[in-house]
């Protein structure tokens, strides 16, 4: 039986060329962890962050590292106590950690949901960072209502698309900035007023807003203090050092994904009756991964690109 498995890793934090494809060993399930055989993966902003270790000091990590937090595959074997599944079932998952870029894949019980039947690989491995982090950012300062006011930066990509969605959904007016290539897609999903960041400013088309969900960062995040309410707040997923740029009198909130299988199972489910879009845009095979992730950090695009096991 072969012991060792493909898996695309850093050996330390740099640019493009830090990561590789690279042979390691095969992982054996623990208590209460199965062990999945990966068929897909999604690419993530997080994997350019932490490859170049600018989320150094928020996820520390022993290096080398695999990158990779979610997947979808089949489950090959599980470790002692595990209930809820059997070698041969169809998952999906967030890790809740690093290391979905590898055929095979220890990932805790809890955080793996089943796969829908009308769902393939490639398309489930989308949902469950972008789907879960899009619901829990917009409600991470409190509940969303109607009628109240809501800017997404970022809003063509996997997170903001799923974010327009759920804030229409809740009954919100939504302020959407994407590429204006991108406009009719966002619209497309609910947005009442996208603003193509390249020729506008968001800040002289937003106002009175009640919560600005920041999947950009930078100095996106310092313009947006001024569209908010008095009581609005800034939820940031890509500075996090939020708080220390926070100003006085102002609400400012740092967020990290949690997996939640039972949130994934409702979202997931959306996805395959279609009553919440996704959008694969890209799909490209294992070798490529690196190539991926670089083009997440410098392209504007829309939607997800998925990594194809199988290809």
């Amino acid at each position: 039986m072969k012991t060792t498995q493909r898996a695309v890793l850093i050996r330390a934090y740099g640019d493009a060329s830090a990561a590789e494809v690279a042979d390691i060993a095969k992982p054996e399930p623990k208590e209460g962890q199965v062990l999945v055989h990966v068929r897909a993966a999604g690419i993530n902003g997080l994997d350019w962050k932490v490859r170049e270790g600018y989320v150094r000091d928020a996820f520390p990590l022993p290096l080398p590292a695999v990158l990779g937090i979610e997947l979808a595959g089949v489950v090959e074997a599980v470790g002692p106590g595990v209930t809820r599944f059997r070698a041969g079932d169809r998952v999906m998952g967030s890790l809740g950690g690093l290391g979905a870029y590898a055929d095979f894949v220890t990932v805790d019980e809890a955080n793996l949901s089943r796969t829908p039947e009308q769902l393939d690989d490639v398309h489930a491995a989308a949902i469950p960072v972008a789907a879960v982090s899009a619901w829990q950012s917009l409600h991470h300062a409190g509940p969303v209502h109607s009628g109240q006011r809501v800017l997404i930066h970022g809003a063509a990509g996997a997170l903001g698309g799923y974010a327009v969605q759920f804030a229409k959904q809740a009954g919100a007016e939504v302020f959407a900035t994407a590429a204006g290539a991108h406009g009719d897609y966002v619209r497309s999903l609910g947005a009442d007023y996208v603003i193509d960041y390249r020729t506008q400013r968001f800040e002289e088309i937003a106002r009175d807003i009640d919560l600005v969900l920041d999947y950009v960062g930078g100095e996106v995040l310092d313009r947006s203090w001024q569209v908010l309410t008095p009581a609005g707040a800034i939820v940031g997923t890509s500075s996090p050092e939020i708080l220390a740029r926070t100003p006085a009198g102002r609400r400012g909130l740092w967020f990290i994904n949690k997996p939640d299988a039972a949130l994934l199972d409702k979202l997931a489910a959306d996805v395959a009756n279609g009553t919440l879009k996704s959008n694969v845009t890209e799909v490209v095979d294992f070798e490529h991964i690196p190539a991926a992730i670089e083009r997440n950090r410098t392209e504007s695009h829309a939607g997800k690109a998925v990594a194809d096991f199988s290809r």
